[in-house]
């Protein structure tokens, strides 16, 4: 379709609709005219159908939403007269208003995102110089053998790329603390890491204090390295051989473009994703924003740095000297800055590492409580708005970014407000239940379908709203903190890498317990007066109907703060590749099923021999394309297992720190199947069978987390353990006095 018809398709029924949200209409027929276009929305919706009728369901959602704005804002609010009631009403109303201009901000940002084209292959004589940056800083050596190796077998020419370990966990400023154990423990691991960097040929950094957190440690990597591009890992994200290949050769496209980020992949489920058990069959949370959202940024040269995952050039860092480092979240804040020098950024659509999530609720928490806080930051002390050189649409998008962070605050006011109602009749929404279908009603319902049609195959329906519950109820406090100082926030690191032995409840969950037992006595409350009082029976069962929801909500939040144990100690991640396995003089070929940082789980496609008392074999690593041997790894036999005529065997590695580039081929070598995995867990669930899912947690999961606030108030709780993988310390050569200092 050619522009100027697709600019008509839209602005005629813009103009439409743009008519009637101004016009006075009688209950009856705005209930009409929202049904007529639920009704036509659903159709492009139910039909998938995009182009020019994405903007045709967008026009259509856009009129309901804003005749919903139009009459919350001229009939529903009470007198000033009355304070009692006025000034919640007033929150209440402020926090909606600011829901529909967040989303009208949203629907800006993904209503056209970009596909982009692969990045155009450059031979290897002209590929540019590349630094590697590892940053850690409580990492363990294994953790970051797996990370190191990754990235030193990355698809490049090997005297064109160098890779850097910057260890702020081995500072002089910390082997020099005035705590002794803490200083022993920083000089162990500066010792160990430095040896670890000698045996894989990586280069080690450390410096002398922690100064400005990981900006800082990343400053310190660009003065010590030469670089004209510079990739960014966080500890614990290992990258696929093809990385640099499918990133680099965008720069030569664009010398204004900065960066070339990508999406960041989880081997492990998050705490919800783990305890409700939907890790693998329910989009990640991330998915919404690396799918939809960062397509949607790089439409307006808005995509930012997400921290790792990243090709950076040095000029333009440079330029700004450096990484940002006046917020805690310094990865936006240098796009920002970049962005706003005419600096350009592009987004890759393709999951090319492989990383771990906050296990535990607390650490969850501390990660988001660091995202929400920094982001914050930014919008206060360097508002995108005030930004000269940002064009409009660079501006919208960035505020996006910074007021998506402010929704705990939303999120309780909603929680809270019913109860006002219920418990002490305030009218803070003075509407008859007549209105509330025919306004309400319907904007809820089409709110519920622009998620769906925009969203529907990375976000299950209700997921946004416990996610958001479950962290609100610990950064609403946050979000204050940092509006009555924006420069007290300090940069936490988020533990990785936790197992726990028993099922247990968080730390964190004694508020999600009241919250749920207070809403759930205004379910029973409610209820009484309606069977008391029948004049408020109509906007009575609204109110109520709004608490039930919010009922169901918190009911869920207590499956997720019930934590399941997790034994294992690394994540597993699909393979899909074959191997030889060399066990008792034989040499047969396997499929490796999946892998892990401490093992894996192979099909053998040949008839095993005898394996009586036989338990030591070695994996031979072998390339997907070639089957030229990458790498030998000496593994035992830990499990032999039949099923249905199919063998498989639970390999356990018996890796030294060399062994290390072997696993790196085996996790990382080929990503295909991780991705295939990911495109697996796309699947639309309709609004039927999102709310029975929300209905089903809401109902099921309080009970078992009321079972362990019983029988677990003797215990002692159990604490989060490190991976407990045996240390590389054990397994390299110590270094001498002289290679410590």
């Amino acid at each position: 379709m050619h522009v100027p018809a697709k600019a008509l398709l839209w602005s005629l029924p813009a103009i439409a609709a743009l008519l009637l949200i101004f016009q006075p209409l009688s209950v009856e027929t705005q209930l009409a005219v929202a049904l007529t276009a639920i009704v036509l929305s659903g159709l492009i919706y139910v039909f998938r159908l995009q182009g020019a009728w994405r903007h045709c369901f967008l026009v259509f959602a856009v009129a309901v939403v804003l005749r919903y704005a139009y009459w919350r804002t001229t009939a529903t609010l009470p007198s000033s007269s009355d304070l009692v009631s006025f000034v919640p009403a007033i929150i209440l109303y402020a926090a909606e208003m600011y829901c529909i201009a967040f989303l009208f901000i949203s629907l800006f940002v993904a209503a056209d995102p970009l596909e982009r084209k692969r990045a155009p292959q450059t031979a290897d004589e002209d590929l540019p110089n590349v630094d590697v940056f590892v940053p850690s800083y409580n990492e363990s050596a294994d953790i970051l053998s797996l990370t190191l190796s990754a990235a030193k077998a990355l698809d490049y020419p090997a005297e064109r790329l160098k890779v850097f370990l910057l260890d702020d966990g081995g500072t002089d400023q910390k082997r020099n603390s005035r705590d002794l154990r803490a200083a022993a423990e920083a000089q162990r691991r500066h010792v160990e890491l430095q040896e670890l960097c000698r045996t894989l040929g990586v280069t080690y950094l450390t410096r002398a204090k922690n100064e400005h957190a990981k900006a800082g440690n990343l400053n310190n990597g660009l003065a010590h390295s030469t670089g004209e591009l510079v990739v960014v890992f966080d500890a614990d994200h290992a990258p696929a051989k093809e990385f640099l290949r499918e990133t680099v050769g965008h720069f030569g496209e664009d010398d204004k473009l900065f960066l070339v980020q990508t999406p960041h992949f989880f081997s492990n489920p998050d705490p919800l994703e783990r305890n409700l058990g939907t890790f693998d069959r329910m989009p990640s949370e991330n998915e919404m924003f690396y799918n939809s959202i960062q397509k949607g940024l790089d439409k307006w040269n808005a995509t930012f740095f997400c921290g790792s995952a990243a090709v950076l050039r040095r000029r333009a860092l440079e330029q700004v000297g450096g990484f940002a480092g006046v917020t805690i979240t310094e990865d936006c804040e240098t796009a920002l800055e970049l962005h706003s020098r005419g600096w350009t950024s592009r987004y890759v659509e393709r999951p090319m590492v492989t990383g771990l999530q906050p296990e535990t609720l607390s650490s969850f928490i501390g990660q988001r409580s660091r995202w929400c806080r920094g982001m914050i930051q930014i919008f206060l002390l360097k508002n995108p708005l005030l930004r000269r050189n940002l064009s409009l649409s660079q501006k919208t998008c960035y505020l996006s970014s910074c007021m998506c962070w402010f929704f705990p605050l939303p999120r309780m006011v909603f929680l809270l407000s019913p109860l006002l109602f219920i418990f002490f009749d305030l009218k803070i929404f003075d509407v008859s239940a007549q209105e509330f279908f025919a306004y309400t009603v319907t904007y809820l319902a089409i709110n519920s379908l622009i998620r769906n049609y925009l969203y529907g195959s990375v976000r299950w329906p209700f997921v946004s709203e416990l996610y958001e519950y479950v962290q609100s109820v610990y950064l609403f406090r946050a979000v204050f903190s940092v509006i009555v100082n924006p420069r007290r926030p300090t940069f936490n690191v988020t533990a990785k890498g936790e197992t726990l032995q028993e099922d247990r409840l968080s730390p964190l969950a004694v508020p999600y317990f009241v919250i749920f037992a207070v809403l759930l006595g205004a379910m029973v409350y409610s209820v009484y007066r309606y069977e008391t009082e029948p004049q408020v029976g109509g906007i009575l069962l609204v109110v109520a109907a709004w608490n039930a929801l919010n009922v169901l909500i918190a009911g869920a939040a207590l499956g997720v703060v019930t934590e399941r144990r997790e034994r294992r100690q690394t994540p597993r991640i699909s393979a899909a590749r074959n191997a030889v396995l060399s066990v008792a003089g034989a040499l047969i070929p396997v499929e490796v099923k999946d892998t892990s940082l401490g093992g894996a789980k192979v099909v053998p496609l040949a008839a095993l021999p005898a394996l009586a008392g036989q338990d030591r074999a070695e994996i031979i690593v072998v390339d997907g394309e070639s089957g030229a041997e990458r790498g030998r790894l000496p593994v035992t036999i830990r499990q032999v297992t039949s099923w249905s005529d199919t063998v498989t065997l639970g390999l356990r590695y018996e890796a030294t720190s060399g062994d290390y580039a072997a696993i790196a081929e085996l996790m990382t070598g080929d990503l295909s199947a991780v991705r295939e995995e990911r495109e697996a867990r796309r699947r639309p669930r309709g609004m039927l069978r999102g709310s029975l899912t929300l209905l089903a947690w809401g109902l099921g999961r309080p009970w078992s987390a009321f079972y362990h606030l019983v029988a677990d108030r003797n215990e002692t709780p159990a604490k989060p353990e490190a991976t407990a993988l045996p240390s590389l310390a054990s397994k390299i050569t110590p270094a001498t006095p002289a290679d410590a200092s």
